[in-house]
């Protein structure tokens, strides 16, 4: 890293390490001296660019957390009476609050939803007494606003602002029968006799504590955590629900990092971070410690003995029983995308190990819309606010399903990068917002005339599935079209302009550019002779919608040996530095060299309606 091994501050007790996690570290070298400056540098560029709570926020999210236990505990008392329970258990009745996630890690920032966990009696079930009677009354209040209830998801939340603070609110009914104030909810006789929803709310918490235990530094990974979530805000990857990660996962491949490096500053982690899943061989896991089965029978994680975990990409173990796939969202597509991320922030933190760039670089913006020459976009719309709210989040819920459904129907020759942030076109009728998706050959895949991947069908499928929403309303409409670059809408950029493409932005971009990519015919004729006509330079062929073609038919960290015994050498010898218009409605039709969905109408619902771990 520049200065001798010398110079290096050596920890006292650096020669009897304690091992942390399923294997040895790579180093236990500690930092020289310039990467203690780095370390500087980083953190006081990380307080600049707004990432830590005042000391107002703070205080404010404690009188939020203390009306909240206010609430749920009169709640529970309410329903223990209606239950018919004597006077006494009314009196004792009970539900707690817990934290989790990032306010639990010591790293939540400003805006950032607060998660919370309550966990009430047996006899207070999660269906009615939670979604409908706890709805009601948080509806009621005026503190409360944007309440939405999801009770589908995969862990059930019910999601609202209190006061202006964002809260992600789980239920978990556990079997006792009077929940006392000091539940320690590490015991793993909080799991016993519980369905696998609760198990799941549980583990937020367990999860949580269990990092924190695992990690030879809690500030050192605090502050490399903070830094990593923050980059992949900005480069368009941290979203779990649309198969990208969330905040649990970014926890836990940082915290892996602090294991094989015990010693490093958040500078040196950082650094580390990018080198290390550059280099990670998926879908080997990512695990902070062993898993473990237990007599209460709850299925663990375990590719020799379900055939499904084999299926994971991208597979992030968590370290609480029962150990889960926190990862199982993630694609093919989105596991493309955040390796391409992952060597975009290896080759910057390189840089800037020669001092040639500065920390600002590794958090430039992704610019999405200057990364692909074709695009899906989805517009959903309702008829008021408190509409889209719902709507909207049901449908982004259901767009990792639009992408794994163009996986399968086109066998992974068409990718697919779904984008996870929403735009808004205030000036359409009603309230709207719009996502969209990237869209790219395989490399490699050569162009073929004559072999159209047809999204038709997959793209109804999808409409279908959406439509399916058991709280629908009048007004709640969606609509899939492609776009072409050139019609992105104006909207969806902050400047209102299209931007022209950086030096970095062509740089970084995974597929060929050819030349007159984004050229428009300039000449006189219709629409639909536009339509008709041929891109020969980028293989993308849009055609009128009257044609209507058929519809086609382990266990270890795996850093390559090789690779990891590079990396070792370079921390011990310390020499190498680390790197609208909308396409109004038109047809969609269009080819990769032909790639075909259908008319972008929207649609109302019907009333009747991997590879082997090694």
């Amino acid at each position: 890293m520049g200065s001798s091994e010398g110079s290096r501050v050596r920890s006292p007790t650096q020669e009897a390490q304690k091992q942390y996690g399923v294997t040895r570290p790579i180093s236990t070298a500690g930092p020289a001296n310039a990467d203690l400056r780095k370390t500087a540098v980083l953190e006081k560029f990380l307080v600049d660019s707004g990432l830590h709570e005042s000391e107002e926020e703070a205080a404010k999210i404690e009188r939020v957390l203390e009306c909240i236990k206010e609430i749920v505990k009169d709640w529970v008392r309410q329903l223990t009476r209606l239950k018919g329970y004597s006077d006494r258990m009314v009196e004792v009745a009970n539900a707690v609050i817990f934290t989790f996630g990032s306010y639990r890690l010591g790293i939540h920032g400003p805006g950032a939803d607060l998660d919370t966990l309550c966990i009430g009696p047996s006899y207070v079930n999660r269906e009615k007494d939670f979604f409908v009677i706890l709805q009601n009354i948080l509806a009621e209040r005026e503190e409360v606003t944007e309440l939405q209830p999801i009770p589908d998801a995969h862990v059930p939340v019910m999601k609202f602002k209190f006061n202006g603070v964002s809260i992600d609110l789980l239920y978990a009914s556990i079997s006792m029968l009077v929940i006392p104030e000091d539940l320690d909810i590490a015991d793993v006789s909080v799991l016993h006799n519980v369905d696998e929803p609760t198990v799941r709310s549980l583990n937020g918490c367990r999860v949580a504590d269990q990092i924190l235990k695992l990690v030879p530094n809690v500030e050192h990974f605090r502050t490399t955590l903070r830094c990593i979530r923050f980059w992949a805000k900005r480069r368009g990857i941290y979203s779990n629900v649309t198969g990208f990660l969330g905040g649990v996962n970014w926890a836990l491949l940082v915290a892996r990092v602090c294991q094989l490096y015990p010693n490093a500053v958040p500078s040196m982690l950082v650094s580390r971070f990018f080198r290390v899943y550059t280099l990670w061989r998926w879908p080997n896991p990512v695990m902070l410690c062993e898993t473990e089965e237990h007599e209460l029978g709850f299925p663990v994680w375990d590719p020799r003995k379900y055939p499904r975990d084999r299926t994971h990409r991208m597979p992030i173990i968590t370290p609480a029983y029962p150990c889960m796939n926190s990862s199982y969202n993630v694609l093919s597509s989105t596991l493309r995308v955040m390796m391409e991320q992952f060597q975009f922030g290896n080759k910057i933190c390189e840089e800037i190990d020669l001092n040639k760039a500065q920390w600002s670089a590794l958090f430039e913006p992704y610019l999405f819309f200057e990364s692909y020459k074709s695009f899906l976009q989805v517009d959903v719309v309702a008829a008021d606010a408190d509409d889209l709210l719902s709507w909207k989040g049901w449908v982004g819920s259901r767009l990792r399903q639009l992408t794994l459904k163009i996986e399968r129907d086109t066998r992974e020759k068409l990718q697919c990068h779904p984008y996870p942030h929403e735009y808004s076109d205030t000036s359409k009728q009603g309230c709207h917002c719009a996502y969209f998706m990237g869209l790219q050959r395989k490399q490699g895949e050569a162009v073929q005339e004559g072999q159209p991947f047809d999204l038709r069908s997959t793209i109804d499928e999808f409409k279908h599935s959406v439509n399916m929403y058991m709280f629908w309303r009048p007004g709640m409409e969606i609509s899939v079209s492609y776009v072409r670059r050139r019609q992105i809408p104006l909207y969806v950029f902050r400047e209102g302009h299209r931007r022209t493409q950086s030096p970095r932005a062509t740089s970084e971009h995974h597929a060929e550019k050819s030349p007159g990519e984004d050229g428009e015919a300039r000449g006189s004729g219709s629409s639909e002779r536009r339509l008709r006509r041929k891109r020969v330079s980028d293989g993308l062929q849009v055609e009128s919608p009257e044609k209507r073609p058929s519809l086609g038919p382990a266990k270890r960290d795996s850093i390559s040996a090789e690779a990891l015994n590079r990396a070792s050498q370079v921390d011990r010898e310390n020499s190498l530095s680390m790197g609208s218009r909308r396409a109004k409605g038109c047809s969609a039709f269009f080819s990769f060299p032909t790639v075909k969905t259908p008319t972008a109408t929207s649609c109302r619902p019907n009333s009747t309606l991997g590879p082997t771990v090694t």
